[in-house]
């Protein structure tokens, strides 16, 4: 038996790591033609607008593919990025695992180090060929030229030839790669990734010649690159014992409190000797001699004492006016019904990484009423196009009962049926994706509940605006009927008795017994006319208070003949509405100028001191309609104080109370 041990032992060495992915490829994304082609685009792209953001330039993208022979396609992708110094061209295309973001603690598009080379590496073992990079910086006249290929015995760049070429760019970077794969369309394609990278990516312009050549330009929608994220030390929050006993071990702070201040963010030196205290360990220990069970103390710890939220200079999410503005830039087309506004969570933190979620709903108009509901997700700007179903976003809209928000759902559970696109996007300085591929979230507690909460908040917008235009159409139908009926009855019936036909809008009134608030707007530019008519179909005189979710710096003060009541927050304005007789009209107008159009589409409109059920057309205000009652988060979200179940109480008449889920 000793002498196979030894013989076992003969055939014992270390492999590289790229002779690791060379035969496991399909980690990667290649596991099929399709998806390898993507991949071939997603990766260097993913670099392109990296280093774009990095430089501060607006990234002006073009994607080229080109049909060689049978499932043979040459991938170009240049950008005007700033460039790549020649010495770090090779390192960077042909070594898996070298780049300068993994052990960076911010938000990037690429992670591991892995994603370019891997193409390279998919390229060379499916067509023999090299690839091509051409790179130039501003301050250098000519480009870097070479044709390299990854070397997997040694993970190291082969060099097949370079020079030095003129090219007309003032900086930036091709690459050029052969690959297999076989090109298509439909959901999981090259277009639907750019133009899921067109909608989370709104600064971008993005050319793509497609392999039949019709050229597709996604303009882009703002002119504001994203600012810089900045790199933080890990958030205590959510850090595992190990690396915590790792990090001791290798500080170069010889106290616990220093070591807890310097290696970790938000711990003052107070909060350190605080947290020492509670776990009852010596504030000048040495970090390096901390014990297994002092370092479970001091994590217990952690947990007890009140530290501030993560930074958020470190992650870079979209934003609700670039994702409403991306979603019409890209979707414009389909002119949906309703843009939900969209939600942007409080940061959160997993294993010591700050994140934040991000939740945007598309309804109506031309989407499809049969179908489920198409999904969009994101993760640090990156769409995920495959292994949906294993994913943290989708498994979270699965966990939602979109039923109680307008939405078809069989059995309470499962991705919802009806015409409405949702967008989930999370950011955060480290995705945890469940392989090396980067198509699906794990599925992590603190971020499903995070989605949850988002879609949830977002969602009750959708179904304000539901409601709000089914109350309408209910209301309107059944003005139109009494409007049509009752004057016909009413002439009749004066010429079988003889007599003159009587004045009808107190007896409509009686039969309508509702307020009507009807508000529009009329955009030009960056100028918005807004108009909200208040109708009094009741039989008495109706006096209430109106309030608008609305930028008061904003409004052209010519144009504003009735003065608010009260200001808040420089954005929430209450309007005292007084005497409204039965069958008259009030109506309130004013212009809002500077804002563009994709920034106010929808006017929030609520009241208070008037009865639910006499109200069509805006929300009221729950419990004694209080003004102390409405609180105005950073979200635009209305909350009331209370908590109910799952964060929500339905009331009849439409009348919906918005709860804080936290």
């Amino acid at each position: 038996m000793s002498s196979i041990a030894h013989e076992l032992a003969k055939k014992q060495k270390e492999i590289s790591v790229s002779e690791f992915f060379e035969k496991n490829k399909q980690i990667l994304g290649f596991d099929s033609l399709t998806r390898a082609l993507i991949t071939s685009v997603k990766e260097p792209v993913d670099n392109s607008l990296d280093a774009c953001e990095e430089a501060g330039v607006l990234p002006d993208l073009l994607v080229r593919v080109e049909k060689i022979d049978n499932n043979e396609y040459r991938v170009t992708v240049e950008d005007n990025g700033p460039g790549i110094v020649k010495k770090q061209v090779p390192n960077v295309f042909a070594r898996l695992l070298y780049g300068s973001r993994f052990h960076t603690r911010s938000q990037k598009r690429g992670q591991q180090g892995i994603g370019v080379s891997a193409v390279v590496m998919y390229g060379q073992l499916t067509t023999g060929k090299a690839t091509k990079v051409k790179s130039k910086i501003s301050d250098e006249d000519v480009a870097y030229e070479c044709e390299l290929i990854l070397d997997t015995k040694k993970n190291r760049p082969d060099i097949i030839k370079d020079d030095f070429v003129i090219w007309d760019r003032e900086h930036g970077t091709s690459f050029q790669v052969y690959v297999k794969g076989k090109y298509i369309g439909g959901k999981q394609s090259i277009f639907e990734y750019l133009k899921g990278v067109a909608i989370v990516n709104p600064h971008a312009k993005i050319t793509f010649v497609p392999p039949e050549g019709n050229t597709i330009v996604f303009e882009r929608a703002s002119e504001n690159v994203p600012p810089p994220t900045k790199e933080v030390k890990p958030h205590p929050e959510g850090v595992e014992l190990g690396e915590l006993l790792s990090m001791a071990k290798y500080t170069e702070s010889l106290k616990m409190t220093s070591f807890l201040n310097s290696e970790f963010s938000r711990i003052s030196y107070r909060v350190a000797r605080e947290i020492c205290e509670l776990a009852g360990v010596q504030p000048d220990l040495r970090p390096d001699r901390l014990a297994l069970e002092q370092a479970g103390a001091i994590l217990e710890a952690i947990k007890k004492v009140k530290i501030m939220a993560p930074e958020t200079d470190c992650l870079s999410p979209i934003g609700e006016t670039l994702i409403r503005k991306g979603l019409k830039n890209v979707l414009g087309p389909l002119k949906a019904e309703f843009y939900a506004p969209p939600i942007t969570r409080e940061p959160k933190v997993y294993a010591g990484n700050p994140f934040i979620v991000e939740v945007g709903i598309v309804y109506g108009g031309q989407l499809n009423r049969e179908e489920t509901v198409q999904i969009l997700r994101f993760a640090n700007r990156v769409p995920l196009m495959y292994q949906q179903g294993a994913c943290a976003i989708t498994q979270a809209i699965e966990a939602v009962d979109w039923r109680r928000y307008g939405l078809e759902q069989r059995g309470g559970q499962g991705i919802p049926f009806g015409p409405a696109i949702v967008l989930v996007h999370v950011a955060s300085t480290k995705i945890p994706f469940t392989s090396e591929s980067k198509e699906a979230i794990a599925n992590i507690p603190v971020i499903k509940e995070e989605i949850e909460l988002a879609l949830k908040a977002c969602a009750r917008r959708l179904k304000t605006h539901l409601n709000k235009a089914e109350k309408r159409s209910k209301t309107k139908v059944k003005f139109e009927i009494v409007q049509d009926i009752i004057p016909m009855i009413a002439e009749k019936s004066a010429k079988i008795v003889g007599k003159p036909v009587p004045k009808l809008a107190v007896t409509i009134t009686k039969i309508m017994n509702v307020v009507w608030i009807e508000d529009s707007i009329k955009s030009e530019k960056n100028r918005h006319h807004i108009s909200v008519k208040i109708y009094n179909y009741t039989p008495k005189t109706q006096s209430f208070h109106l309030h608008m979710l609305v930028p008061y710096d904003k409004i052209d003060q010519k144009t504003l003949k009735e003065k608010p009541l009260e200001i808040r927050e420089t954005n929430k304005l209450t309007w005292d509405v007084k005497r409204i007789a039965s069958t008259e009209i009030f109506e309130l107008t004013f212009d809002l100028h500077g804002i563009p159009l994709e920034q106010y589409d929808d006017n929030e409109i609520y009241v208070s001191g008037i009865d639910a059920a006499s109200i069509i057309g805006a929300e009221v205000l729950p419990g004694d309609w209080d003004l102390e009652h409405l609180k105005i988060t950073e979200e635009g979200e209305t909350e009331p104080g209370e908590d109910g179940e799952e964060g929500e109480v339905d009331y009849d008449e439409g009348a919906e109370v918005i709860n804080n889920e936290e």
